[in-house]
């Protein structure tokens, strides 16, 4: 019940600042609070009702110690978005995805806004865990690089979507600055975490389609975010969620002692000159039972930069506006930060990667991608191999 008192009292002060606060000169400027509006297909058939989509198909050859699987194609990922103005103060949006096919779908977003003043907007439904930057602004047409970044997907188990409730807003500071605010209740990660096929500690084996039904614990998890974007420079963002993910209670009797899992993020988004520079770094904290902590892990860290550069600008058939970018990515993560017991010797499980690839954009809604990628993989007791491979796909809005 504090959680509710807290995020009350969070949301009267920020809206108090910004009844003060000069926002004309600042209403257009971007956020990444501000991604699942910014799609474009919303306000396309001119009422209050928007269908849109996404889009991105690519081709895979991989290779590990020299060994490889042969070519393949794959269409990854088909979504629809539906977008609701239903009158001046409340909207809704829903996400269906489609990924691989048929092979998974799921309903990713479904979420009421009911908006005081861009201060204090109040948010219900499935919603996106406010955790890092790609989590809320992770659709594939935003990015020059065919996969996700690992950190966003095995550290912060994006695609992170909750049942929950709770509060953002906008608070505008002069002629420059936006800061952004995000607090949520939200039903929480399982116990898939921990004893899992995968053999480490994983919080994406926690996230399970039974989380949109209800909580299997009875204690919500908090997730919270505050950002702050230059109109200029880019923005920069802290975020953290935190959660009781095992079943410790049957038929109301404790079973098992509690065990929390915090997630902790940081992410960026730069603009220097022409290039752009942006990524993330998240670190967990697991609370594993004892006997599992050095073989499945407690710790774990990741982060992932990129570095965009636009080469050219130039007309291609009908298109006057074409880009032609370079792109490099650096991604890391360790799924178990420490040390054996007996030996004092470091705990493998790691992975470096390194990305290189070109992208052109006919349009800012559409890329053209060709990525390559070398990966040093070590596992729990310091063997490493080599996986390398070449990627060509697109991805677009509709």
């Amino acid at each position: 019940m504090r959680y509710i008192y807290l995020l009350a009292l969070l949301a009267v002060m920020l809206f108090s600042v910004n009844l003060f606060a000069n926002t004309d000169s600042l209403q257009n400027i971007r956020t990444t609070q501000d991604a699942v509006y910014r799609r474009p297909f919303i306000g396309n058939l001119g009422n209050s009702t928007s269908i849109g989509g996404y889009a991105e198909a690519n081709t895979n050859y991989f290779s590990q110690s020299g060994v490889s699987e042969g070519f393949s194609m794959e269409m990854r990922r088909f979504n629809l978005f539906v977008y609701s103005s239903i009158s001046s103060r409340i909207k809704l949006l829903a996400e269906l995805e489609f990924e691989h096919g048929t092979e998974e779908i799921a309903l990713e977003t479904a979420m009421l806004d009911f908006e005081i003043d861009p201060a204090l907007v109040f948010r219900g439904g499935i919603i996106l865990a406010p955790i890092g930057g790609f989590n809320q602004k992770h659709d594939s047409p935003l990015y020059e690089f065919i996969d996700r970044p690992m950190v966003s997907t095995q550290i912060i188990p994006a695609t992170l979507s909750e049942m929950g409730f709770g509060v953002n807003g906008k608070l505008f500071f002069g002629e420059s600055f936006i800061a952004t605010y995000d607090a949520y209740l939200v039903n929480g990660l399982r116990d898939g975490i921990i004893l899992n096929s995968d053999g480490r500690t994983l919080l994406r084996r926690g996230r399970v389609m039974e989380m949109f039904e209800e909580s299997h614990n009875g204690v919500p998890s908090v997730t919270g975010k505050i950002a702050l974007r230059h109109r200029q420079y880019g923005e920069i963002g802290i975020s953290a969620y935190r959660g009781i993910y095992n079943s410790f209670r049957k038929e109301g009797i404790d079973v098992d002692e509690r065990r929390a899992v915090l997630i902790t993020a940081l992410d960026y988004s730069l603009a220097i000159s022409s290039i752009t520079i942006q990524g993330e770094v998240a670190m967990n904290t697991i609370d594993v039972p004892a006997n599992l902590k050095e073989i499945n892990g407690s710790k774990q860290l990741g982060f992932y930069t990129d570095v965009i550069f636009p080469v050219t600008t130039f007309t291609m058939l009908d298109y006057a506006n074409t880009v032609l970018n370079l792109n490099a990515r650096i991604d890391y993560i360790d799924y178990n930060i420490g040390t054996f017991a007996a030996t004092g010797g470091n705990i493998g499980d790691e992975v470096t990667a390194l990305s290189f690839g070109v992208s052109l954009r006919p349009t800012t809604t559409s890329v053209f991608r060709v990525n390559y990628r070398n990966s040093n993989i070590v596992d729990i007791v310091g063997n490493s191999v080599v996986n390398k491979g070449i990627q060509f796909g697109f991805a677009t809005y509709f």
